[in-house]
């Protein structure tokens, strides 16, 4: 009996699906790698910029642009903590857990969307605006860059979220979306930490 089931054409196809997975990664994943890293060259020269001309400057941030920690530390510990929470999703679906992944998922991109509301929020208080200063260039420019990549990351979340809806589409053989959204969404995570170094622990120190 147990020989039968093993020996079924599913379960034949489930096996070679999964060593075909495994011998042949979907190479659309180093894509998007080469992707990334033509983004972080992008960020690179930013952060480089920024700290030229800070370096340049009599005093920094000008008089004027004072830099707030409470919003963008609590924006911080949102998004730092959503790459932990969509790495759940992802062990969800590898372990076959389509309910687990679209769970994850939605809590990942509303917190993503909480840090988002914050950067407006942020945006709306400061009482300085993209023209002010030099500084303030730097700041809305940096930060508003990274902030739509936020944004396209919560609709690659959603893109998974949408096709996880059908039955099938992600199992633990097939789930490649869901592995290129959490590597973008990471991304996104990494380059927020420079950000908040640079534009407010450095600032403030």
């Amino acid at each position: 009996m147990q020989d039968s089931i093993l020996n079924s054409p599913q379960s034949i196809h489930t096996a070679q699906a999964i060593a075909h997975h495994e011998e042949h990664p979907d190479l659309r994943v180093w894509g998007l790698i080469a992707f990334l890293a033509s983004e972080s060259l992008m960020f690179g020269g930013l952060f480089a910029t920024y700290l030229l001309l800070r370096g340049s400057a009599a005093e920094w941030p000008p008089e004027g642009t004072e830099v707030e920690l409470l919003v963008p530390t609590i924006n911080t510990i949102i998004l730092v903590s959503s790459s932990f929470v969509i790495h759940l999703g992802d062990s969800a679906i590898k372990k076959n857990n389509v309910q687990g992944l679209r769970f994850w998922y939605i809590v990942t991109a509303l917190m993503g969307t909480v840090f988002l509301a914050g950067q407006v929020y942020e945006y709306l208080t400061l009482g300085y605006g993209l023209t002010t200063n030099i500084f303030s260039n730097c700041f809305y420019l940096m930060t508003g860059f990274h902030g739509l990549h936020v944004f396209v990351g919560l609709l690659l979340i959603l893109g998974v979220l949408w096709r996880s809806r059908r039955s099938g589409h992600y199992s633990n053989t097939k789930h490649i979306g869901v592995e290129m959204a959490e590597i973008y969404w990471h991304f996104v995570d990494i380059i927020w930490i420079v950000l908040f170094t640079l534009l407010y622990i450095l600032t403030t120190i």
